[in-house]
């Protein structure tokens, strides 16, 4: 088979592909469950006030408890799971798993009828974990079908091509809204469907060309041992940790400013309605931020294995900094709402370059064996830093006002900068890799 550019350039061009449509796939859960529809439909639906009709306040409390429930999910299973699957070779098991559960219960979202909150409640929650845990697995694939040189390269097809699937994504949404003449929440049934039969379809690609190459142990130990030996794999990991020292304090400094990273995604939609923004505008936000975040991860992906990923996520932090102090400028002056497309721009090439080169900078700093267990402390860490930013973000901006806690969010930004300096990539990726695939110095001639 001939593949096209980019895939066509590298040695394993049909594993990459595959790897990077399940990227596309997920979108359809990230974008139009967490983001669009579902937080909407739990709001103006699902869960009605003592009068029987939908009370909106208690849907979004309910809505904020169904995403801490699901990050802390997540955040307890992804290390654990993460060793299990390095200790048994598991990692496109659990891939292909948590994809099935993840796309089977997007589609039983659709039998949800007004008032059951516990139901839509559990199926949520279950989905979002399988959703995030899949994130973990597809992560870890990232050291096996890369290489030290190309990790940049590879991880920004994954990024670029999930922005692709938003923009479709977003599209199938536009036709089902306007053209359709469905423009009611009550009405966005069919795209939970959609969206799961989406994210099956997606995953495909993965059941036929992914592979792993680490071999399964001939013995089949109980399930206690499995557990028991995975523990183990993490307890040796942390006495170990001083040989990674340089991951350590980029998972350190990925914290810090992803709390920033993961509220703006949770809240734009808010961010956005305060600046009068209506349905049909956020549909057009996300557009934007979704084709100028795609464009900025296609761009990343053809520099940063030559000025390094520290340098590029500098760069995308020095971006989210300036992003997020203009939207409080904006917030507090009342600037016209037209002056959000162009932030939304900036916020959206901001997303896309520090997603796919803080995914990067784990893959260079991560040696292969212990890839589903680093990969799962990574998603541990970012489903962590949403957890603490959905909680700061929705407090202070209650307390003192949107403008003050757009502020704060800078401040993370500007910290997690600070931290990012302290890192040596170099000798991060040595600490993994030995001396295969060092880049020179950025300045060396």
């Amino acid at each position: 088979m001939r593949w096209p550019p980019p895939f066509r350039s590298l040695p394993n061009p049909a594993a990459v592909f595959a790897w990077s449509i399940y990227d596309l796939a997920n979108q359809s859960f990230q974008l139009l469950i967490n983001t669009l529809l579902f937080s909407i439909f739990v709001k103006s639906v699902l869960v009605l006030g003592e009068d029987g009709r939908p009370d909106p306040d208690l849907g979004t409390k309910v809505w904020g408890d169904m995403l801490a429930v699901s990050l802390i999910g997540i955040i307890l299973l992804s290390p654990v799971l993460g060793a299990l699957a390095d200790e048994r070779a598991w990692k496109r098991e659990l891939l292909i798993a948590s994809g099935i559960v993840c796309s089977l219960l997007t589609c039983l979202l659709a039998v949800l009828e007004p008032g059951q909150v516990y139901l839509g409640f559990a199926i949520y929650v279950v989905a979002a974990i399988a959703c995030g845990l899949g994130e973990n697995f597809l992560g870890s694939f990232l050291p096996e079908i890369s290489t030290p040189e190309s990790v940049g390269r590879v991880s920004a097809i994954g990024w670029t091509t999930s922005y692709l699937g938003a923009v479709l994504l977003l599209g199938a949404t536009s036709i089902h809204c306007f053209a359709l003449a469905r423009p009611d929440i009550a009405q966005a049934r069919p795209m939970f469907v959609f969206s799961g039969l989406w994210f099956f379809a997606g995953m495909i690609p993965a059941m036929i060309w992914l592979r792993e190459r680490a071999v399964p142990p001939e013995r089949n130990p109980s399930l206690g041992r499995i557990v028991s030996r995975s523990f183990k794999r993490l307890s040796e990991s942390a006495r170990a940790s001083g040989a990674y020292r340089q991951l350590v304090r980029f998972y350190a400094a990925f914290f810090v400013y992803s709390i920033g990273t993961m509220t703006v995604i949770y809240f734009l939609g808010i961010i956005g309605d305060s600046f009068g923004f209506e349905i049909p505008q956020l549909i057009a936000m996300a557009l934007v931020v979704a084709a100028s975040a795609g464009a900025s991860a296609a761009i990343v992906g053809r520099v940063q294995d030559k000025v390094g990923h520290k340098r590029t996520i500098s760069g995308m932090l020095i971006i989210w900094v300036i992003a997020t102090l203009t939207m409080a400028a904006g917030s507090g002056l009342g600037i016209a709402p037209g002056f959000f497309w162009l932030i939304s721009g900036m916020i959206g090439f901001a997303l896309g370059g520090i997603g796919t080169s803080s995914r990067a900078m784990v893959g260079a700093f991560t040696p292969e064996a212990r890839a589903g267990e680093f990969f799962g402390v990574w998603g541990m860490v970012y489903k962590l830093s949403g957890v603490v930013g959905v909680l700061v973000f929705g407090r202070v901006s209650s307390a003192f006002g949107m403008p003050v806690a757009l502020a704060v969010l800078a401040g993370f930004f500007t910290i997690g900068l600070l931290l990012l300096m302290r890192i040596d990539e170099h000798e991060g990726v040595r600490s993994a890799h030995g001396d295969r695939g060092i880049p020179p110095e950025p300045d060396a001639e």
